[in-house]
């Protein structure tokens, strides 16, 4: 299974909104992903209530991991989404 490991790049973190936007992204794609920090256990990308649970910041690593169809392409285009300001955005 592809991973990577990406920087926090919202400036509050993932909070509710920049999360909110991830779980849609991630649910919108046919690759399961999970996401969680270097050496824990991963949760499930699409499960808002878990991906807030992991109190990511600015600036932490987190860890993506996929499989299935379009796994490659799923792990950017999410990764691509964290590493930016998505409050910036707003």
């Amino acid at each position: 299974m592809p991973s990577i490991q990406i920087t926090v790049g919202s400036s509050s973190g993932l909070h509710a909104r920049p999360a909110s936007l991830f779980v849609q992204a991630a649910s919108r794609l046919q690759a399961k992903v999970t996401v969680g920090r270097p050496g824990q256990a991963p949760v499930d990308a699409r499960s808002l209530l878990s991906v807030l649970a992991l109190a990511a910041r600015c600036g932490d690593t987190l860890e993506l991991t996929a499989s299935g169809d379009g796994a490659e392409e799923a792990l950017e285009a999410l990764a691509d989404l964290l590493s930016s300001d998505l409050d910036a955005a707003a």
